[in-house]
């Protein structure tokens, strides 16, 4: 019998980069039952969640539609939500919600200022008396300012400000790690600030990230 590991290492040979929510075929099937098996192992206390075969079965369905409506579609995000969970220590199994957040790497793990600071930075950067002498510390933060609205970020109350940024800012990070664009700062703006942040650790997530991709994609 093949253990879960190894079931998981085979993932991207199976059809799962798609989870269907209603009907799942064969690899969605495999990839649901090895990350249930997974998680039980890593929680001792999972029993707490699921009680009963009947739970199980409905945990396991509630998540399959929740990685469809959130987009976690790719077999490598749902390892890295696996390794995170064996770094949590606890006994208990994690809602699907907390899973799903725990698939997506945080922006430190690819060299960028976490969510408040980044935040910080913009609401200062979008502030008018701040124009034409904004420093921006990483394009990243000046992309997620742009997508959020300048004139948002200003008028809005502080947690709404927040919350529109930090939706648009794990947008941006989905956008690096898929190797997509971000929008330029415009040239008189300077492109880079000096001491700009960038980490050996985070190209190499980023590398990392990528590869695992196309290998997926080779394999598919």
């Amino acid at each position: 019998m093949k253990s879960v590991s190894s079931v998981l290492q085979m993932l991207p040979n199976v059809a799962s980069a798609e989870v269907a929510p209603v009907k799942a075929d064969a690899g969605t099937v495999q990839v649901i039952n090895a990350l249930f098996r997974e998680l039980m192992a890593i929680f001792p206390a999972w029993k707490q969640a699921w009680p009963d075969q009947e739970a199980v079965n409905a945990a396991k369905a509630t998540w399959t539609k929740a990685f469809m409506a959130e987009k976690i579609t790719k077999v490598e995000q749902i390892r890295f939500g696996i390794e995170q969970c064996r770094k949590l220590g606890s006994d208990f199994a994690p809602s699907v919600g907390k899973f799903i957040n725990l698939c997506q790497p945080t922006p430190e793990m690819l060299g960028l200022p976490p969510l408040e600071t980044a935040f910080r930075e913009a609401s200062r950067n979008v502030h008018p008396s701040m124009a034409g002498q904004a420093n921006w510390s990483h394009d990243a933060i000046w992309h997620t300012a742009k997508e959020s609205g300048f004139e948002s970020l200003n008028r809005l109350e502080t947690s709404q400000a927040r919350k529109l940024f930090e939706r648009n800012y794990v947008i941006t990070v989905r956008r690096l790690i898929d190797g997509l664009p971000l929008q330029k700062m415009p040239l008189a703006l300077p492109a880079r600030v000096d001491g700009r942040r960038t980490p050996e650790i985070g190209n190499r997530a980023l590398s990392e990230l990528r590869a695992m991709r196309s290998g997926a994609a080779r394999h598919a």
